[in-house]
Formats: C-alpha cells, sequence, structure tokens
C-alpha cells in the first residue's frame, strides 16, 4: 500500500531534462537522504499535509516574520513566502560543500587584504587594475588599514547551485553585509512546527551551534567588558529590517541605527538612557559607502559622521570591514580560478560558474561582434539593442567556442540569467496547489569566523521558483524560500543558544542597557496607544448619543464636535482620518523597536491598526460607529494586556508604563476641564465618567446622582482607580524612580522634582481646589514633565 501511495503522491512530479534533482536520481528513484521524508508523506491525505502546512504559516505568522514587497506605488511588509517541503542534504555531501566553500572564504579574505594591502593581484597581472579602481566599492579610503581583529571578512554569504552532473558550484559571493541568517532560523522554526513528528527523529543537524559560535567569537571581539556589540541597520523601510531585529533579540546584541552613534574623540559610543556606552564592535547590515558621510557618500542620511575614524584608531572592529562590497563584483568571479591557482597553488574545489569579464575595448568588440552575429546574423545592420562594457559578464569561455557560449548565454530554456550569466540549476520539489512539482532552486549558505576559524551553517535556506521559469526565483517575482536540512546517518543530539547547561549552572546578565532611540520610541508608543483610546472613548460617546436622539442637535454633542476637532478628528466621519494616523503612529514607533517588542504585542497593535482602516469603508454614522467603537476598545484592552501582563518589567517597560500614564493624566486633566465643571454642558458629568470607564464604580461608591465634587473625586482623586489623575501620577512617579535608581545621593532630577510637586499637590488636593483653571494648570505640568523626561533621558 506504500508504495501505491508513493507512486500517488508523484504521479506528477517530472524533473526536467537535462538538469539535477534534489529528489530524484536517474531513472526515478528516490535519493536515499529523501526517501523516509517523502514516504511519510505520501500516506498523509490531503487534507492533513494543509493542516501541516497551515501550522508553519500559522507560525510565521504569530512571529510575525515578513519580507518587504516593493510594487510601482511604493512598497509594503508582506507575509513570508515558505515553502513547505525543505530540502534535504546528506551530511556527507555537505562537509565537502562546507570544506569547499571554507576554502573559498579563505581565499576571499586573502584577496580582501591584498586589495587593501600591498596590491600585489594586480602588480602581478592577476587582477585588471581598473576592475578594481572603478568599482564604487572599492573604498580608496581605507587603503592601509589592518583591522583591529586582524580579519577583514567575519560573517560570509554563497549563493550555490547544483549543476547537471550533480557537483555544485558557486553563483555568487556576499561579502558586504549578508542577509538571511535570522530568516534561516525561521523556517527552521516553521518547518519543525510543520513535522514536529518526525523532525526530531530525523537526525536533522541543529543551527543553535553555528549561531553560538558566532555570537560568542563576536562577544570575544570586545576590548572590555563595559563594551558593547551592536548591529548597525539602516532602519525600519529596509527590506530585511525584520531579520535585524530577529538576530539582535536572539543573539542579545543592540540594534542600532547610524544616527545613534556617535564619536567621543575617536571613540564609538550609543547614547542610551544612562548615558553614552562604548560600541566595540559593529555588525554591520548597510553598505559601505552609506556609513560615514563624512568620508564616503555625503548624501547619506543614515550613516555616522566620524565612523571610519574610529576604525582608523583602532577603537572598534567592524563586521565586515569597510569597502568589502568589492568582492561581490560578477567580473570578480572571472579571475578566481587564475586567483586560487596563484594563491593557493590549487583550483578551487567548489568552481563558480564560468564568466568572461568583458573589460577591454578589444574584449568588448570581439564579444558584440559575435553577439550581433548570432542574434541578427551577418546579412544585417542592425545593431545590438544593448551595450557591451566592462561590467558584462557572459556564461563560458567566449574566446575558445564563442558560438556555444552565445547560444548557451541566449537559451533560456533551463538556465537562469544571473546579471547576464547562464546556469543551469537543479530542481527540488514544491507543493504547488497541492500537487508535487519539480521547481528550480538555489541555496544561500552563510559562513562565520570564529576563534578556530571558519564554520559553515550546516544548512541555510534555498531560493525556490513559483514556476518552472528559474529566471523567477526571487520573492519579488513570486518566489518562495524553503529550509534546508543536513541529514546525518547518526542520532543528532538537540542543541539550544545556551548550549550543555546540565550541570545546574547560569549565569543571570544584568539588565540591557536601553538605547535612548528605543527608549523614545517606547515611551511615544504609549502616548499614541493612550491617545487614541481616548478618542475612540469620545467616539463612541458621541456616536450613542447621535443614535439616541437622532437629528437633535443637544449641547452636549455640540460639545463634544468641539472637544473631538482639538484631536483634528472630523466627526462626520464615523472612523476619522485623525485615530487612523493615532494608530499608524503607534505601529511606527513600535516598528522602530522590534528587537524589543513583543511579537504578540506587534501583532495585536497591527491588527488593531488594520481593523480600523477596514472599517474606515464599512461604518455608518450613529449606532453602527458606536458598536465599531467598542469593537476597538476591547482591541485595545488586548493590547493593553499583552504589553503590561507579559512585557518584562526591564527600562523598556517604564516607559512605556510613563508615556501611556503621562497621556492618560493629561487627557484626564483636560475632560474634566471641559465636561466637570458646573458651567459646562448639560449631561457633562455623566459623559465625563462614561469617558473615563468608571459608570459602575461611581454607582457603587457615591449614593446620589453625578455632581462636581463626586465625579472630580472619582476620577481625579481617587487613588484607587486606574482612571484618576491621582493614580496615574503615582505610576509616573514609581517609573520615574526605577528608572533613576541609579542615580544615588544626586539631587532630584528636573522630572523628578516636577513629578513630585505634582503628585504632592493632588495628594492633598480637595475637589473645590480642582477648578477649570488648575485642572488646566496640570495639563499644562503634565507637558512640561513629559518634556524633561525626554530631555533627560532621550537627549
Amino acid at each position: 500500500m506504500q508504495d501505491e501511495d508513493l507512486a500517488r503522491f508523484l504521479a506528477n512530479y517530472r524533473p526536467p531534462a537535462g538538469v539535477a534533482d534534489e529528489l530524484m536520481q536517474g531513472e526515478g528513484r528516490l535519493r536515499p537522504v529523501w526517501a523516509e521524508f517523502i514516504r511519510r508523506l505520501a500516506v498523509e491525505p490531503p487534507q492533513a499535509l494543509a493542516q501541516r502546512f497551515a501550522a508553519g504559516n500559522q507560525y510565521l505568522g504569530d512571529a510575525g516574520v515578513f519580507f518587504r514587497q516593493h510594487t510601482a506605488t511604493g512598497s509594503t511588509e508582506s507575509g513570508w513566502p515558505l515553502s513547505h517541503i525543505p530540502v534535504l542534504i546528506s551530511q556527507e555531501e555537505w562537509a565537502g560543500v562546507s570544506a569547499g566553500l571554507v576554502e573559498r572564504a579563505d581565499l576571499l579574505e586573502q584577496v580582501m587584504a591584498d586589495l587593501y594591502g600591498p596590491a600585489n593581484l594586480v602588480r602581478d597581472g592577476k587582477l585588471p587594475a581598473e576592475l578594481v579602481a572603478q568599482n564604487p566599492e572599492w573604498l580608496h579610503q581605507m587603503v592601509g588599514l589592518k583591522p583591529k581583529s586582524g580579519h577583514f571578512l567575519h560573517h560570509l554569504a554563497f549563493e550555490i547551485g547544483r549543476s547537471p552532473d550533480g557537483s555544485w558550484f558557486v553563483l555568487g559571493d556576499r561579502t558586504q553585509a549578508p542577509s538571511g541568517a535570522g530568516f534561516a532560523l525561521e523556517n527552521r522554526m516553521a518547518t519543525t512546527r510543520m513535522f514536529s513528528d518526525f523532525h526530531p527523529s530525523a537526525n536533522v543537524e541543529r543551527l543553535a551551534g553555528f549561531f553560538r559560535g558566532f555570537r560568542d567569537a563576536l562577544n570575544g571581539l570586545r576590548e572590555n567588558r563595559d563594551g558593547r556589540v551592536a548591529i548597525l541597520t539602516p532602519g525600519l523601510h529596509t527590506d530585511t529590517y525584520f531579520e535585524h531585529a530577529y538576530i539582535a533579540r536572539y543573539l542579545g546584541f543592540m540594534l542600532l541605527e547610524g544616527a545613534e552613534l556617535r564619536t567621543d574623540g575617536d571613540r564609538m559610543s550609543v547614547q542610551t538612557t544612562h548615558g553614552p556606552v562604548p560600541v566595540d564592535v559593529l555588525w554591520r547590515r548597510l553598505d559601505s559607502r552609506s556609513t560615514d558621510p563624512l568620508e564616503f557618500d555625503d548624501a547619506s542620511a543614515i550613516g555616522t559622521p566620524g565612523l571610519a575614524a574610529a576604525l582608523r584608531a583602532g577603537q572598534m572592529t567592524m563586521v565586515n570591514a569597510l569597502g568589502s562590497g568589492v568582492l561581490e563584483s560578477r567580473a570578480f568571479m572571472a579571475f578566481m580560478p587564475q586567483i586560487a591557482r596563484h594563491l593557493l597553488g590549487k583550483p578551487l574545489s567548489i568552481p563558480n560558474i564560468a564568466t568572461w569579464w568583458c573589460g577591454q575595448p578589444k574584449e568588448r568588440a570581439y564579444v558584440r561582434d559575435n553577439l550581433e552575429r548570432m542574434l541578427i546574423g551577418p546579412a544585417q545592420s542592425t545593431r545590438l539593442p544593448f551595450d557591451i562594457d566592462a561590467s558584462t559578464t557572459l556564461g563560458g569561455n567566449l574566446r575558445e567556442n564563442a558560438d556555444q557560449a552565445v547560444r548557451a548565454w541566449i537559451d533560456r530554456d533551463g538556465a537562469t540569467l544571473v546579471g547576464q550569466e547562464a546556469v543551469t540549476l537543479s530542481t527540488t520539489p514544491a507543493m504547488i496547489d497541492g500537487t508535487l512539482a519539480a521547481r528550480p532552486m538555489v541555496v544561500r549558505v552563510f559562513a562565520a569566523r570564529t576563534p578556530n576559524g571558519w564554520t559553515i551553517m550546516p544548512g541555510g535556506y534555498a531560493r525556490i521558483g513559483r514556476t518552472s521559469d528559474p529566471t523567477a526565483l526571487g520573492m519579488q517575482s513570486g518566489g518562495s524560500v524553503a529550509d534546508v536540512w543536513i541529514v546525518s546517518d547518526k542520532p543528532v543530539a538537540p542543541d539550544t543558544l545556551t548550549g550543555d547547561l546540565d550541570d545546574g549552572t547560569f549565569s543571570r546578565r544584568l539588565p540591557a542597557l536601553l538605547p535612548a532611540r528605543a527608549a523614545d520610541n517606547l515611551f511615544w508608543l504609549g502616548r499614541y496607544a493612550e491617545r487614541a483610546e481616548t478618542v475612540v472613548r469620545l467616539l463612541r460617546a458621541y456616536h450613542l448619543r447621535q443614535s439616541e436622539y437622532g437629528g437633535d442637535k443637544l449641547l452636549i454633542s455640540e460639545a463634544l464636535e468641539s472637544y473631538l476637532e482639538s484631536f483634528g478628528v472630523d466627526t462626520g466621519e464615523p472612523v476619522p482620518v485623525a485615530l487612523m494616523q493615532l494608530f499608524d503612529a503607534a505601529c511606527g514607533c513600535a516598528g522602530m523597536v522590534r528587537d524589543r517588542f513583543s511579537p504578540d504585542g506587534w501583532m495585536a497593535l497591527t491588527d488593531l491598526s488594520k481593523t480600523a482602516h477596514d472599517m474606515a469603508s464599512q461604518v455608518t454614522a450613529g449606532n453602527d460607529a458606536a458598536r465599531a467603537m467598542s469593537d476597538l476598545l476591547r482591541k485595545i484592552a488586548g493590547f493593553h494586556g499583552l504589553v503590561h501582563e507579559n512585557m518584562f518589567r526591564f527600562d523598556g517597560w517604564r516607559f512605556l508604563t510613563l508615556g501611556a500614564a503621562i497621556e492618560r493624566s493629561g487627557q484626564m486633566a483636560r475632560l474634566l476641564s471641559v465636561f466637570g465643571e458646573k458651567t459646562g454642558p448639560v449631561g457633562g458629568y455623566d459623559l465625563a465618567v462614561e469617558v473615563g470607564d468608571s459608570v459602575m464604580t461611581h454607582r457603587r461608591r457615591y449614593s446620589v446622582a453625578t455632581n462636581r465634587n463626586t465625579v472630580i473625586d472619582l476620577l481625579a482623586l481617587d487613588g484607587d482607580n486606574p482612571r484618576s489623575l491621582l493614580f496615574q501620577v503615582d505610576r509616573i512617579k514609581q517609573a520615574e524612580e526605577r528608572l533613576s535608581r541609579g542615580q544615588v545621593n544626586r539631587p532630584l532630577g528636573d522630572a523628578a522634582r516636577k513629578i513630585l510637586a505634582l503628585r504632592t499637590a493632588l495628594a492633598v488636593a480637595r475637589p473645590s481646589n480642582l477648578t477649570a483653571a488648575r485642572l488646566d494648570e496640570i495639563h499644562q505640568e503634565l507637558i512640561e514633565i513629559s518634556n524633561a523626561v525626554s530631555q533627560q533621558y532621550f537627549g
């Protein structure tokens, strides 16, 4: 029966002729490394397989994994396109691949050291001078600078593919700021979730050891315990920002943008809420030319002035060294074989694709003439629709066999263009519309330098084509990404980032320092979320009254309209644009601190914003809008619950709490100054209690109808009411005291003095003291407290 199931499962699996296939050997036989896995899948009903794949999608959705999809009108965050069938490679075969890539990594290090040192490769004719000098990624400012660590390269990625004869080759070297290692880890988490019954016993090599080794290596490059390792990101709108945040959180490193770094003399530091802290190791995830506007690109808005000077002073290690992007040039691959023979004394174990560099005029003319002859014909006078310049690289050796090379280059059947290079890719299984199909793939493999030399990630991730067209592997083209399993023939022990702690030892690290930018964003996240809640409560009160009294204009409704205008809210819009902007602002702040914010909290917040946007085109005024606001309030409550019940009480949580408490108390002071006055509109007292979410409490606490004294007592002076001014000022005071707890025997800061003065005044106040004018003063005092907090901690 199993054979019948397998035959049914593979019925439509047809690898194209003339290419290698990862699943099948010749004559349609399964490769041994795949056999057990595929047989397990084959016996499952389609519905069970769909449930497995849904579990992986659910994990990625809950974790917030995304990539940035670019369109003609901009870019949006799109869900991670997981190809659910992993790529399986035997550990024996992978050992050979790893050894070949270690050899290549060592060679790239030697080339890098020569290009920024003695330049012997150019002097000896192994590299054309113009190939280096005209490359925008070769930074002459870095020539002669020896890295503090002793190495130029610490983290690399390689694009590799399998040729028709089954051997591996390199399609590209990623030496600038390789991305994807974090995505590989998330792919593994998703596939583990999908195949939880199979993966633990499948002898799949674990990834944690690779990350642990690199983390420890970077920590070992610090000059002293006070120095920090940080990841330098271009920011929220880069394609791979999620990975930057994920890796920073996973490895325990700071995630910084260029504007957060500054130079003190020749020392690089980051401004934290407790002052400047030195940065000893910077793992950059942006291009070299963008890092320092003083030395490279003066138009860069994401760099740090003085960064290159700090490197020259030997005060910091850069991973990878500035200028390493020069090695990514496709033209370099044309010279790697002879460089390998020159420096290593032998050919590379894993060759790269054959390329031809059209660097000299006579070579360009030769290539152009042959292309025109093949594409157009000798009788035609038409020229090529494109130019052949020094950056053009073509597959094959044109001088030995121009016709064959040109034909291979223009023949796209079973080949993919990499730049202008033609390669034939192997295929691997992918589930397409419920059917197993062969799709082209390339694998991205990662290498990390440790004190013991290069280590290769046991796996990586594969880019899979959506169709059989091998030119459309990228996610922007509809391609997907698969996990890569390296399968051993022996049991593989579980592994974690912490390693083996079975002896009972552990070390609790001191709380991480909080960069000022992150604290600022958390503070304003609290403020925006609380302000949005206030607007939602006011809108619900407004639409409830509109629904109850129809077209009759009440004074309280007119007062509400006027009050909402102060938030920029147009009450003629059931779900106002101004409200959606508040949700978007909150999401923007949370997005800037993804490395410090819980995935559940992020998902709750983005769902809240999406719900509001969806409602805008569906909700009508009156009772419908009131119900919609109630739905939003429940979602807001869910967000607050996730944040305040589950978030660790570190300084980031305190700034979030501080922002929320300042906003809530400030909004309550404003509300009471308008609707808590005897001269206010009829129904103002009831409105204030309703917006203050204290209707039931008022009924229990007071035996009379709402009046000014009861409303002010409950919403301003009751220390047990979480909506009251006094309660929130107590929260402000507690949060600020914990933030400044390290300032022993120092005078109170400006923020602390203002908070204490307000807290004391409220503690001794009576309802009669809190006039509208005094409430306006309190609102202004809270603004001053907010400014003092910003100046003390974020400046």
